[in-house]
């Protein structure tokens, strides 16, 4: 699938690399970036998530966004999300998936 970032019809799932895209798409939802400890390994900053306020958060840390798309890039993944669900409320909906595949 080409990079795709807007959606023709609520719950459609689009996809990016754009750093802009995905930080405003985060910021719209108050959700700070973030990792989960502990799986740092010399790499990056260790295994990315995305904190939602409301939403546990344990055993997350939160990083710099700068810290976080640093350790995007070096995983070669891109960023699976829905704008909205099918009923057209807003959507927490968010894979990371291997650009390879």
């Amino acid at each position: 699938m080409a990079e795709k970032t807007t959606e023709d019809h609520p719950g459609a799932t689009l996809e990016t690399t754009d750093h802009d895209v995905i930080r405003k798409w985060a910021e719209e939802r108050d959700a700070k970036p973030s990792v989960v400890d502990g799986t740092e390994d010399g790499k990056g900053a260790g295994v990315l998530r995305l904190d939602f306020p409301g939403y546990g958060g344990d055993g997350l840390r939160e990083v710099s966004w700068d810290e976080w798309f640093e350790t995007f890039d070096q995983s070669n993944v891109k960023f699976i999300y829905q704008e909205h669900t099918a009923d057209g409320s807003q959507s927490n909906f968010l894979k990371l998936v291997s650009q390879d595949s």
